[in-house]
């Protein structure tokens, strides 16, 4: 019995160290992750088979949240339980959460004014968002059906833009998607084969949704601005597909738009967020620790990444079933292209409305956007060219 005990804490220290060091030196977003974890995590260490991990991978890229975090996650609870899944998470997440925590301390009480690296920065956020969405929209809204549900989607949330709306949307989406998806077939049967409970999973799932379902009226009754803030980070956290760059309008609304934090404050944290290892989604960290100091920073980080951790949790042990079940395929089907029309509602406001205001500014963010997408250089030399261009544009 002590050996065993023994066994399992030598397993999730390890968990920590190669998860930590993950952390650490995990730069270039999600798909440059994966490709860490393939190295680090099959290559060198031999705990998850590739097919397996093929398998791991397009379960938490078809999930809502930051399917890199969720597939480390995943490979956590392959290796030991739900503990090594906490543990996993932990160790990727962390490093960046804590530098993210101390630069909005730092920041506490300065002053940013409306410089022009500031500026440029705001048209570095278009162009990231611009290039995360038109990608995410191509693998989700690749037929006119989808299409027209992201229409309905856009139209709905851009003109009763509140919280409710998006998650109305969202839920008659998953009904339109049941409906016009029930033929649709899942060419891949493999099997994935992880240590949690039936019973366990469900209650995961079940307090996703109730979750989802019940913050935003607690926050409307209660006013709290904890609940209001837990409530804001989870919302974002379990409608985003695609990563962390396609949050930031959604973030933006929530916290902008609302007066919690300066678009300023707002835009400069992105920028460092791009500069440092693991996750985007750490960016919660430094919002949070902006508008609540530490604990904020904290309760942000476990806010938006609670519905990551409960997906996977979640859908692991009902995988196989899912995959084999078109009806229930459709809905999700449907859910990702309202998804896709939500992220276009929030892009245009307030991302574009409050950032491209001139010829010049339509000029620069044409460039960014190219570099990104053309020329397919790493986002921090975009967040340095947008910057530096943003003072030489101030100064004409």
């Amino acid at each position: 019995m002590n050996r065993i005990k023994t066994n399992r804490i030598k397993s999730l220290l390890e968990i920590l160290i190669v998860s930590t060091k993950l952390g650490l030196t995990s730069f270039g977003g999600p798909i440059a992750h994966l490709g860490y974890f393939h190295e680090e995590y099959i290559n060198r260490r031999n705990w998850i088979k590739e097919k397996d991990y093929a398998d791991l991978v397009a379960l938490c890229q078809f999930l809502p949240g930051p399917a890199s975090s969720q597939v480390g996650i995943g490979i956590g609870i392959f290796r030991a339980g739900i503990l090594g899944g906490i543990v996993s998470f932990i160790g990727f997440t962390f490093p960046s959460v804590l530098a993210l925590i101390i630069f909005a301390i730092s920041m506490h009480g300065l002053h940013i004014g409306n410089e022009g690296w500031i500026h440029g920065l705001k048209l570095v956020s278009v162009a990231v968002v611009a290039q995360a969405i038109l990608s995410m929209a191509a693998n989700l809204t690749p037929d006119l059906k989808r299409k027209f549900i992201a229409l309905f989607a856009l139209i709905s949330t851009l003109l009763w833009q509140t919280a409710l709306s998006q998650i109305g949307s969202i839920l008659i989406s998953a009904v339109i998607g049941f409906y016009l998806y029930k033929q649709y077939e899942e060419k891949d049967q493999a099997k994935l084969d992880f240590p949690i409970s039936r019973g366990f999973a469900l209650f995961c799932l079940t307090l996703f949704f109730a979750l989802l379902i019940l913050l935003p009226i607690l926050s409307e009754m209660t006013n709290s601005t904890w609940i209001a803030i837990v409530d804001s980070f989870y919302r974002s956290g379990s409608l985003v597909f695609g990563g962390g760059h396609v949050v930031l309008p959604l973030l933006e609304r929530e916290f902008v738009t609302k007066g919690l934090i300066t678009k300023e404050s707002f835009l400069a944290g992105y920028g460092v967020t791009q500069a440092v290892p693991g996750p985007l989604f750490t960016f919660a960290a430094y919002l949070g620790t902006i508008m609540k100091g530490w604990k904020g920073g904290v309760v942000a980080t476990i806010s938006i990444f609670l519905p990551a951790f409960l997906l996977i949790a979640g859908t692991l042990p009902f995988w196989n079933t899912l995959r084999q079940n078109p009806k229930l395929k459709g809905a999700i089907i449907g859910v990702n292209a309202a998804v896709v029309g939500i992220l276009i509602s929030a892009f245009y406001n307030p991302i574009w409305t409050s950032s491209v205001l001139t010829p010049k500014d339509f000029a620069l963010t044409s460039i960014l956007f190219s570099m990104l997408v053309f020329l397919k250089l790493p986002p921090w030399s975009i967040v340095l060219t947008g910057a530096i261009s943003g003072v030489l544009l101030s100064l004409f």
